[in-house]
């Protein structure tokens, strides 16, 4: 009996230091009470990235737009958010300015076939300032440059990545319609520098690749809309978020749509409206037919002006159109017989010559090279023309025509008379 209370004893004090320790734990849940508690997201620690959230109003454009990019990024950072087209387009460099230690000029050809048709960076508002002194600097603004002012290099990633092919020119090779010797392949460094200059060169001011348009609050959430004109690449778009200097990314995709008469030009990485350049064409034929000519040093600044188009990509289009034309025109005048076959044939021998060399060559200069000369070669015919319709040039003509005449009727009595024509512009009968 006594070992049985003694024993009840220990039990119950062991009940009671039981009771003890767990006084002041909250009592733990049933397993379904356990399984449906939230769970709370887990806060970075200092010094660990946290990947912003981006959300879009919505997923689809037709030919261009205006999309929002709401998100939320680490408070205090600013966020960069880089466009970029699946779509892509070719781009090239010709390098021929002066090593500046060697003064050695390379004559380097640069050249890609998958840089992005559409690039941009969205940047933060407040660098709007920053992006205005870069315009002012015109065309010796610097594309790396521009990026280290703004912020925005961990933001430039995609062109970087492109494929990039380069060529040792030479003048000769040029001549010939060659683009030269093909170099050993750069690395990752020097792939990212050209790939710099391509797309400068490809989209030329820096408005086309930058944007101040992503709104920030200190709570670390971000507004951006982002206006995408008309014209643009068809297909899907990717929007790769970034903030500051950190390397974490998130990313959001969307889609532009595009439907006839509107169509897209992938050699020239644009889309534009066929019915225009077709009414365009039509009327300059016509004057460039009447005139004795394709019409193409009219097409050629024409389109270049209106639409955003490569000079290379220009130049080439224009041939076929010249040619339907000319075939056309060609067999019009000789129905008339307008033609002189010999002369003709002697100017298109060199035509075809040039026919070869032309197109490289384009690929060695660039836009604003490509406008200056042509523009001077359309200025110098307007003098030429103009100096034409002047009285002393008409007076002269007349009196040519007048020899011309008579040398004719007399050429026409000799004929008659079976004696050799005698043509002496000096006397008059």
């Amino acid at each position: 009996m006594k070992k049985s209370c003694l024993g009840l004893l220990i039990v119950l004090a062991a009940m009671w230091v039981c009771a003890l320790a767990a006084d002041g734990q909250d009592p733990q849940p049933p397993g379904d009470a356990l399984q449906a508690a939230p769970v709370m997201p887990v806060m970075p620690v200092a010094g660990e990235s946290r990947l912003p959230v981006l959300m879009l109003d919505k997923t689809e454009l037709q030919n261009g737009g205006t999309i929002t990019v709401t998100g939320r990024a680490e408070p205090g950072e600013p966020v960069y958010l880089e466009v970029s087209s699946e779509q892509q387009v070719r781009a090239s460099r010709f390098d021929s300015e002066p090593d500046k230690q060697t003064g050695v000029r390379p004559y380097i050809l640069y050249m890609t076939h998958s840089l992005p048709a559409v690039y941009r960076i969205v940047l933060p508002s407040d660098r709007a300032d920053v992006l205005a002194a870069i315009k002012k600097e015109g065309g010796a603004w610097s594309y790396s440059q521009a990026l280290s002012n703004l912020g925005a290099n961990a933001a430039y990633s995609v062109p970087a990545k492109s494929a990039i092919d380069r060529y040792q020119a030479t003048f000769l090779g040029g001549v010939v319609g060659s683009r030269g010797e093909k170099l050993a392949a750069m690395d990752a460094v020097q792939n990212r520098q050209r790939s710099m200059q391509l797309v400068k060169a490809r989209f030329l001011k820096p408005g086309k690749l930058f944007e101040p348009a992503v709104t920030m609050t200190p709570d670390g959430s971000f507004t951006a809309k982002i206006a995408l004109g008309e014209g643009l690449a068809p297909g899907a778009y990717h929007i790769r978020a970034v903030g500051g200097k950190n390397e974490a990314f998130a990313t959001a995709d969307f889609e532009n749509k595009i439907a006839f008469p509107v169509i897209y030009l992938s050699n020239a990485g644009t889309s534009l409206n066929l019915f225009y350049p077709f009414l365009l064409c039509l009327c300059i034929s016509i004057f460039g037919v009447l005139m004795g000519a394709g019409g193409g040093f009219l097409l050629n600044p024409i389109l270049l002006s209106i639409w955003p188009l490569p000079h290379t990509v220009v130049a080439g289009t224009v041939m076929p159109t010249v040619l339907f034309s000319q075939v056309s025109g060609i067999y019009n005048y000789s129905k008339i017989k307008f033609i002189n076959w010999k002369l003709g044939l002697s100017l298109g021998a060199a035509a075809l010559a040039g026919g070869f060399i032309g197109p490289k060559l384009t690929e060695l200069i660039t836009l604003d090279q490509y406008k200056f000369v042509f523009g001077w070669i359309l200025v110098l015919l307007a003098l030429l023309m103009f100096w034409q319709t002047t009285p002393a040039y008409l007076a002269r003509n007349k009196k040519e025509q007048a020899v011309l005449k008579e040398c004719k009727l007399r050429a026409q009595r000799a004929v008659k008379a079976k004696q050799e024509p005698v043509c002496d512009t000096g006397t008059k009968e």
